[in-house]
């Protein structure tokens, strides 16, 4: 293959595509400069933008627009390196944003190149699976190779994968069909002769429509070629703005994880993250066949109130009110999002092709409104046991919070005032203990982390912080007692971060509520602001597409003195987990800030005596090893270090069907097994738990509403499409003995012991009256 030399990249893209578009005309040199200065004078480490950190910027870009190391050769790093390394800094504190612009147009080249390769070995080369080869899967870490050649030796290998990927796709999709179809011809031989009734005809249907489908299905060849050509759309389709947003979030990130440029479409992103509501006309879109289709409708939203709109209508151009149509076709799903927002009250038209009538066009005008996002607002639940073994029955409150969400400027969104509202009513029910359950939770509003705190302590210091002076500040929860002083657990995992670290190391220095979950949480001890670029810049200049820095300017401490920043918060009582062996948490983060301490606060315990945490992590042991569930967890987990660590898959078709064959034996017997203990412990049991579910929309209805009367569209406040593969199914929970997962199951069982070992129940849950809403 003729590689084109570097010198002649950018000469021959002039030729090959049109000028990068520019979105407005916002001097992004200027910007650029700009983000560096705010960086060395607001981050918490104060450190210069020198030469050292223009190699890291380099470095940190690369891998941004490379992370599996197979664009680049070890040529063009050497190149760029011995042209960067040590002057990124000074073209960007000269506002000159073009080496920026150079090496995107490179990568741009190179992709170019490879997909010429792949175009040329899937219609040349025969792909056997017959091998020894391996392929290593994840290449962060990997060398760039050293040449072409050794970059067309690697990609054979990458795209026999791809195929091998493909053909076990289209072997366990056939096995599939295979099933269904003989569930389908069962269904029909035991219905009597005569007159098919209506799911029958919806089965012959569904079995039709699937055959005309796999007519028209793509061959793996063309399926990966797909792949391959969407990805230079993708790349093509970005201009100036994106390639310096890839830039500067490279050189924020060289200062740390967590230090980050944001364009302005990911500071919407970004606000309705927090917020939990956009302006905009509540729907929810995915890109199908390369068009935009409606796949969700939020109800009650501007679109559903509307009602022309409906699911799986293909939308085909935007206007803004009264002007020319945009074609959306092949366009990034997000920059469609970006055009159908905008301003409460204006009016967006859609062009769109509906689901009842694809071969139609229709217009359809909405004006927009602000959209609640319902699905990850707090919500609860009240768990009651069932009695066993004489046994009095247990009601549990259990919180479920995402996110700690905040509306910053106007303050009408608040994640303590939403989970005060669900306290209030489990308190109302008389709930023996409560869950807070943080699992997955990544953090948010350090605000709202210390109000919510304030729910469950009195008065006093919850977080430290310390500055890059070294200067120490405190934060405290004002409210004069706990809203909730009842018996309470945590609980956790590797992805509960930040602002959930703070809450639970607050409620475990404090010995007020027991810590159950992985090894430890994520490890984010830092705190960051967000600083509009603009303020920054010169007041002359054209700044409306300048964007934000969100810059690390504190680390956090608990008040026992110790920081979560790297180990995060150990929980008191640690149950199997398969994230522990992931390659997740602040200690796997490149450039992460080092863990320190500083002197305690003074506080208050709780509890003097604390936590009788020998007692119920013997208890808890006993039961875990005696747990199917969380054996296969501990085996699974094995399975997976294992992989992870040899870091390859085989290229031997035989050798991964083995493979596949052993994982699916394996867990169709542990369903198996699973679905007998069900089944056991159901015809044993007289009554299973009762679960009820609370929302924020029926938390103050007279009557509380069992979870299997609620339904997808009241949970998360949005009427979803149906996929034609789409089956009824019930609950995941469902499927597990008493109807709760693992760790949820563990933690009612370690609620009960506590209250057992500390021989009470609690005689704080208020039956009548509620204290006034924390502050």
């Amino acid at each position: 293959m003729i590689r084109t030399p570097l010198s002649l990249v950018a000469a021959t893209l002039a030729v090959i595509t049109p000028a990068l578009p520019l979105r407005a005309e916002t001097n992004f040199g200027q910007v650029a400069m700009h983000v560096a200065y705010m960086l060395q004078s607001q981050h918490y480490s104060h450190r210069d933008f020198d030469d050292e950190l223009s190699a890291k910027l380099l470095q940190n870009y690369l891998n941004l627009l490379d992370f599996r190391h197979i664009f680049f050769t070890q040529d063009d790093v050497d190149m760029l390196k011995s042209k960067y390394d040590t002057t990124l800094d000074d073209h960007v504190l000269m506002r000159n944003i073009s080496p920026a612009i150079e090496i995107y147009d490179i990568y741009k080249q190179r992709v170019q190149e490879r997909l010429a390769f792949v175009k040329k070995t899937l219609t040349s080369h025969k792909f056997t699976f017959d091998s020894k080869r391996t392929v290593e899967l994840k290449r962060d870490k990997a060398p760039y190779p050293k040449n072409v050649a050794e970059q067309d030796r690697l990609w054979l290998d990458i795209l026999e994968e791809n195929m091998l990927q493909e053909k076990l796709a289209d072997d366990a999709k056939a096995e599939e069909a295979k099933k269904k179809a003989e569930k389908a011809a069962k269904t029909a031989a035991e219905k009597p002769a005569g007159k098919k009734d209506d799911q029958s005809v919806k089965t012959d249907a569904a079995v039709a429509k699937a055959g005309e489908k796999k007519e028209k299905e793509e061959t793996p060849v063309e399926r990966v070629q797909k792949d391959y050509d969407r990805l230079l759309e993708s790349i093509n389709e970005n201009d100036q703005e994106d390639i310096v947003d890839f830039f500067l979030s490279s050189l924020s990130t060289a200062y740390d994880p967590h230090t980050e440029y944001m364009s302005p479409t990911e500071t919407d992103s970004f606000n309705i993250s927090m917020k939990h509501k956009l302006v905009g006309i509540g729907a929810l879109l995915g890109l199908v066949d390369d068009v935009a289709q409606i796949q969700g409708i939020v109800v009650g939203g501007p679109a559903d109130k509307q009602g022309e709109l409906k699911l799986n209508d293909k939308i085909t151009g935007v206007a803004q009110g009264e002007a020319e149509f945009v074609d959306t076709k092949y366009l990034k799903l997000q920059k469609i999002v970006d055009m159908i927002r905008g301003k409460d009250g204006s009016t967006v038209r859609l062009r769109i092709n509906p689901a009842a009538d694809p071969g139609s066009t229709k217009i359809v005008s909405i004006v927009r409104g602000e959209v609640e996002l319902k699905e990850k607002l707090a919500n609860a639940e009240m768990l009651v046991t069932p009695a066993e073994e004489g046994k009095q029955p247990l009601k549990l409150g259990w919180i479920n919070l995402s996110s700690f969400y905040a509306d910053m400027e106007n303050g009408t969104v608040s994640t303590t005032d939403d989970v005060q509202k669900l306290l209030a009513r489990l308190i109302k029910e008389k709930i023996d203990g409560l869950v807070l359950d943080l699992r997955g939770n990544g953090g948010g509003s350090l605000e709202e982390a210390i109000r919510l705190t304030g729910l469950f302590v009195p008065s006093g210091p919850v977080v430290q912080a310390k500055d890059w002076q070294g200067r120490i500040s405190f934060r405290e929860c004002e409210n004069e007692k706990a809203f909730y002083d009842g018996p309470m657990i945590v609980l956790t995992d590797k992805t509960s971060a930040s602002a959930s670290e703070i809450l639970a190391a607050a409620l475990q220095d404090y010995r007020r509520a027991l810590i159950v979950g992985d090894k430890s949480t994520f490890g984010k001890g830092t705190v960051q602001t967000i600083l509009p670029v603009e303020r920054f810049m010169p007041f002359y200049a054209k700044k409306d597409r300048a964007g934000n820095l969100k810059v690390t300017i504190q680390k956090f401490y608990r008040i026992a003195g110790g920081s979560t920043q790297l180990k995060g918060v150990e929980p008191d009582l640690v149950l199997p987990s398969i994230r522990d062996v992931l390659d997740i948490g602040e200690a796997s983060a490149d450039n992460p800030l080092p863990y320190d301490t500083i002197p305690a606060r003074k506080y208050n315990l709780i509890h003097e005596k604390g936590f009788p945490v020998a007692d119920l992590a013997k208890r808890m042991e006993e039961r875990v090893k005696a747990n199917p569930e969380f054996q296969y967890i501990v085996d699974e987990s094995k399975r997976l270090k294992d992989r992870i660590d040899r870091n390859t898959v085989s290229l031997n078709l035989a050798e991964r069907q083995k493979e596949t064959a052993e994982t699916k034996a394996r867990r169709e017997k542990q369903d198996a097994e699973r679905a007998a203990r069900v089944k056991e412990i159901a015809a044993k049991a007289k009554e299973g738990f009762k679960v009820y579910h609370l929302t924020l929309d029926n938390v103050d209805k007279p009557d509380l509403v069992i979870e299997s009367d609620f339904t997808r569209e009241q949970s998360t406040g949005m009427r979803m499409a149906k996929r034609d593969d789409d089956e009824e199914a019930e609950p995941a929970a469902a499927k597990f003995p008493y109807g709760l997962e693992p760790m949820k199951l563990e933690a009612v069982n370690i609620m009960r012991d506590y209250l057992d070992l500390t021989t009470k129940r609690p005689t704080t849950a208020k039956a009548e009256g509620t204290p006034p809403p924390a502050k």
